[in-house]
């Protein structure tokens, strides 16, 4: 395929993409701009004004609007203000979620958050935008997993739970709207330098320097992902080159998945590290 069809791939078309303004978000959005696509950005972020700023001449080729996907009607209205503003929606990316992480000490209220925002919000989503999408004769959803919803690590029952939920989600909506050329896939990326693991290294000392080479371990690349590197696969999975996939995840971790308890191995040369 010529970089020049792969440019213009999305021409034409409309995406949303949830929790847009940070991290894999903004980088799926500012890719699916860059291939031809108008994007409607949601998120809780009051930054997305500032985004939009950013875009100066293409403003008109992308929207944001703000408010929280536990918000039971906040669904409906990004979908509106979609259709109001481009006309259509043919792509979905269920990107925002809540990082509740919490595990014995969990309460409801965390429970309900990870929950509300990170499977129940995708949901409300697919059924808000799925109408819009018939009318559009198909689309493709993706929705943003993660490691954590195949293997677990300690005191993370409420996130875990939430993102395991997404690909059971992802599996039967696939099913139910497969007769309307819906397809619906799911990626699960592993430890990706988003602002929440910027955050984490910055806390506990040393920074990226110190923490990259640690937590690549864990992968066999020897590093952490960037966000773009989770984007160009969402981008793939929503395009007409993936046209008989669906109801699938795709793991973006490095190989992180596929280790043992052994890891990358003792002495191993850290290759590629951040």
């Amino acid at each position: 395929m010529s970089a020049d069809v792969v440019t213009k791939r999305f021409s034409g078309r409309v995406a949303i993409v949830t929790g847009g303004v940070h991290g894999i978000g903004r980088a799926t959005v500012d890719l699916l701009r860059a291939q031809g696509a108008k994007v409607m950005i949601a998120d809780n972020d009051p930054a997305g004004d500032v985004v939009l700023q950013e875009f100066g001449a293409d403003r008109l080729n992308v929207g944001f609007i703000g408010g929280d996907m536990e918000e039971e009607d906040f669904s409906q209205s990004i979908v509106d203000a979609t259709n109001k503003q481009f006309g259509r929606i043919d792509y979905l990316v269920n990107n925002a979620y809540a990082f509740t992480a919490k595990g014995m000490d969990g309460e409801l209220k965390h429970w309900r958050r990870s929950l509300d925002v990170g499977v129940i919000g995708f949901a409300r989503m697919i059924q808000c935008v799925a109408p819009s999408m018939i009318k559009a004769g198909g689309g493709s959803i993706v929705n943003v997993a993660s490691t954590m919803a195949h293997i677990v690590t300690k005191d993370r029952w409420t996130y875990c739970a939430a993102k395991g939920a997404v690909l059971q989600l992802t599996k039967a909506a696939a099913l139910d709207l497969g007769a309307h050329r819906i397809r619906i896939n799911s990626v699960s990326p592993a430890w990706i330098w988003t602002r929440e693991v910027v955050k984490t290294a910055d806390l506990d000392g040393g920074g990226r320097a110190k923490w990259g080479p640690i937590w690549g371990d864990y992968h066999m690349l020897r590093r952490c992902g960037e966000s773009s590197e989770v984007a160009a696969p969402i981008a793939f999975l929503l395009s007409d080159e993936a046209s008989f996939i669906t109801a699938t995840d795709l793991a973006i971790d490095g190989g992180y998945l596929a280790m043992g308890p052994e890891g990358i191995g003792k002495g191993t040369a850290h290759a590629g590290s951040d």
